[in-house]
Formats: C-alpha cells, sequence, structure tokens
C-alpha cells in the first residue's frame, strides 16, 4: 500500500497542528503584549528605582559560606592554596 493513500489523515493531522501551534503563538504573542510588557513598565521599573523593595538586602539572599552562618562551628576549613586529594587518573 502507498503512503500517499494516507493523504487526506496527514493532511487532517497537519491541520490541526497548524491550529494548534497558531493559537499557542497567537496567545504567547497576546500575554507578551498585554501582561509581561506592562508588568516591566510598571513594578519593574519601580523596583529598579527603589520604590519597591526598599529594605532588600542582596546579602540576605547570597549562599552564604559554612563559616558565615550563625549557629555552625567550623571544625576544619582546608587552606585557600591547597588543593583537595585527588585519588586516581594519574
Amino acid at each position: 500500500m502507498m503512503l500517499s493513500a494516507f493523504w487526506p489523515f496527514y493532511q487532517f493531522l497537519w491541520t490541526i497542528y497548524f491550529f494548534t501551534m497558531f493559537l499557542c503563538g497567537f496567545w504567547c504573542i497576546f500575554m507578551f503584549a498585554t501582561f509581561i510588557v506592562p508588568l516591566w513598565l510598571t513594578e519593574g521599573v519601580a523596583e529598579y528605582f527603589g520604590k519597591i523593595n526598599k529594605n532588600f538586602d542582596p546579602e540576605q539572599v547570597r549562599y552564604k559560606k559554612l563559616y558565615e552562618q550563625e549557629g555552625v562551628e567550623v571544625i576544619y576549613q582546608r587552606p585557600a592554596g591547597e588543593k583537595p586529594a585527588n585519588h586516581g587518573h594519574h
């Protein structure tokens, strides 16, 4: 049986795929234009100029090293120049 015998079904599948992708793309463009861009132009710009989150401290979000954390005692800390032991792959 030839593959072209299934042409109407393939045409139907490609039509469904096209309309699905068209709706997804249109939805993305619509959301970008009506939600994301206004969000950038209001909340984003206000936060950039310090109108929102005035008390924000980036040091509180930064990943703290073990010896900087409160309530943690470091028993051994490798010296800065010392590399960890490499066991293998000579």
